[in-house]
């Protein structure tokens, strides 16, 4: 099921003003990740870096062109696992956050 243009509009604005809501986009992003759900991961990154107007500064950090992390994170995008752990390198040093894997 799409998401509403009201609902994404909702999500970056909480996401533009709510320190916690954006670093745990970028936890939800990982935990997606590490869970095989790399479609998740990438919408949530995606939406953290169009929240926050991030793009340039990952594709800098990365020495990549911003439209390359743009596809990279779209729907059909393939990014590897490489650009994809930098891209989350960049976001959670952005928010200077530590992200760390626990075992319970």
């Amino acid at each position: 099921m799409a998401l509403t243009k009201h609902f994404k509009n909702t999500i970056m604005a909480r996401a533009k003003t709510d320190k916690e809501f954006r670093e745990n986009l970028i936890i939800e992003a990982t935990n997606s990740l590490l869970e095989g759900d790399i479609d998740t991961g990438k919408g949530l990154i995606r939406d953290y870096l169009n929240a926050t107007d991030n793009f340039p500064e990952v594709a800098i950090e990365l020495s990549k062109d911003e439209k390359s992390i743009r596809r990279m994170l779209g729907p059909n995008g393939n990014p590897t696992l490489t650009n994809f752990i930098g891209i989350l390198k960049v976001c959670s040093s952005t928010e200077h956050l530590n992200l760390k894997v626990y075992q319970h």
